[in-house]
C-alpha cells in the first residue's frame, strides 16, 4: 500500500516539477502548491498511516507506548502547511505586482533589467 502512496506522491511531484519548469508565472506558482502539497503528503505518510493511538505520554511513565502515533511527523507537517502557505502567499503577491508594473506574466518577456546592460561593464560607474 505504501508503494501506492509513493507513487501517488511521485506524480503529484512530477506534475509541480512540470509546472514550475513553465514560462508563465502563474504556472509556476502552481507548480510550488504541488510540490508543497507533495511533501506535505510524504511527511505525513513517514508517520505511518493508520489507527494510531495519540501521541500522549501516560501518568507514571516516561516514553511514549508502543503503538502510538510519531509526534514528530505531525508537527513537522504543520511547519511545512505553513511555510509552503507563506510561500505561496508571497509568489502570488510577487505574481500580482508584476502584473500591475509590466503588464504581463510571461518570464519571457520579463527582461527589463537585461536592457539596462551589466554594471561591470567598461566605463560605467559602480
Amino acid at each position: 500500500m505504501n508503494l501506492i502512496y509513493s507513487a501517488g506522491f511521485a506524480a503529484i511531484m512530477a506534475c509541480g516539477v512540470y509546472l514550475l519548469l513553465s514560462r508563465h508565472v502563474m504556472r509556476i506558482v502552481y507548480g510550488v502548491i504541488l510540490i508543497s502539497a507533495s511533501v506535505n503528503l510524504v511527511l505525513f505518510l513517514s508517520g505511518r498511516i493508520g489507527p494510531n493511538p495519540p501521541p500522549v505520554i501516560p501518568s507514571g511513565e516516561t516514553v511514549l507506548s508502543a503503538g502510538a502515533a510519531n509526534p514528530l511527523p505531525q508537527a513537522l507537517v504543520l511547519t511545512a502547511i505553513v511555510i509552503g502557505f507563506s510561500l505561496v502567499a508571497f509568489a502570488v503577491a510577487l505574481a500580482l505586482q508584476t502584473f500591475r508594473t509590466i503588464g504581463t506574466l510571461d518570464s519571457r518577456k520579463l527582461n527589463q533589467a537585461e536592457a539596462l546592460g551589466s554594471p561591470y561593464e567598461e566605463g560605467k560607474s559602480q
